[in-house]
């Protein structure tokens, strides 16, 4: 596989859109000619819109969005501002004189981030979308615009000790192509484990000593609790590829590529997460789809570890990098 630009991907278009004050936002993934989709949902606690349409055994062939967005149960929203610009602009089945774009969508739970109250809403799921139309759309998604942006603005990883040992994530896309097969995941990693790089946490729940808790081991000796500490969580990620897959195949490429997930983070898939992955296919190249998830696999992994090695400080929250620069400064 060699790495590529998301922007290089036919038939995709991503906008972004957020509020600085409100630390959250929204990601809106589209595909105009519709794209066969799959979902699998394995967290305990998901914020989801509209993902029974992608049940294999459902007879809508095609989605036209997928909007992850913070905001917890209030962020679905924001799929209804991509519902509007979408009709607007005549993106959607055709159903006699009515154009109705099908929808799907998550959020993360990032409520106690920023100015209490504000949410992604319809006019922000909006705005997303027309980002995602803008005259310089191509260029912003040349840039792979990752980290404090969009649906990742508000994202944090390693709670299970509480906000005062949590760390700032954000939004990481990482995207390839093999053989002519181009795929990209987008990733928002809100994670209440630790996100790791070959085993080695690299962000997570901090100690007292500058260093790292181990949250898996934390979480062990808790076996008695009742209830865990933190439920402010979950990771989304979004695949998107030109390959051409049945919708049954879509929806085990979104089973698979949590073990992406599984690799990276830890403890994942906790009654405290809402962990949701969605595949998008263009259908422009017959694949075999069991190749297809092993690359959504490593796709999926390198989006969630860019998520926080691409993501600066804010809200009072440090990241990697910032641990980094103080270990190297340290090791002079």
């Amino acid at each position: 596989m060699k790495e590529i630009h998301i922007s290089d991907i036919e038939g995709f278009r991503i906008g972004h859109a957020q509020d600085e004050k409100g630390a959250t936002g929204c990601t809106a993934i589209i595909c105009e000619e519709g794209a066969v989709s799959g979902c699998d949902v394995r967290g305990g606690g998901p914020a989801t819109r509209e993902t029974p349409l992608l049940d294999p055994v459902k007879n809508a062939g095609v989605i036209h969005c997928v909007m992850l967005s913070g905001g917890s149960a209030f962020g679905l929203a924001a799929g209804d501002g991509a519902m509007s610009y979408l009709e607007e602009h005549g993106i959607g089945y055709k159903l006699g004189d009515f154009t109705i774009p099908l929808v799907v969508g998550a959020s993360i739970f990032d409520l106690a981030i920023g100015e209490r109250g504000i949410r992604p809403d319809k006019e922000m799921g909006h705005a997303a979308c027309a980002a995602a139309f803008s005259n310089n759309a191509e260029d912003v998604a040349a840039k792979e615009l990752q980290g404090n942006i969009g649906a990742g603005l508000g994202a944090t990883v390693g709670k299970i000790n509480g906000p005062l040992h949590a760390m700032k994530s954000g939004l990481g896309i990482y995207a390839c192509e093999s053989d002519g097969v181009k795929c990209a995941a987008i990733a928002v990693v809100n994670a209440l484990g630790d996100v790791k790089d070959d085993g080695r946490i690299i962000a997570g729940c901090r100690d007292n000593k500058g260093g790292f808790e181990d949250s898996a081991k934390v979480l062990w000796g808790r076996v008695h609790d009742e209830m865990m500490i933190n439920r402010e969580n979950t990771t989304l990620v979004c695949f998107i590829t030109n390959a051409k897959i049945t919708k049954s195949e879509a929806n085990k490429v979104a089973q698979v590529m949590h073990d992406g997930l599984g690799i990276t983070i830890s403890p994942v898939h906790t009654s405290a997460d809402g962990d949701t992955t969605f595949c998008m296919a263009s259908g422009k190249t017959r694949v075999n789809s069991d190749a297809l998830a092993a690359i959504a696999v490593e796709a999926t992994r390198k989006a969630i570890v860019n998520a926080v090695l691409k993501t600066e400080s804010a809200y009072g929250l440090p990241a990697a990098n910032d641990i980094k620069e103080m270990e190297n400064r340290e090791n002079k």
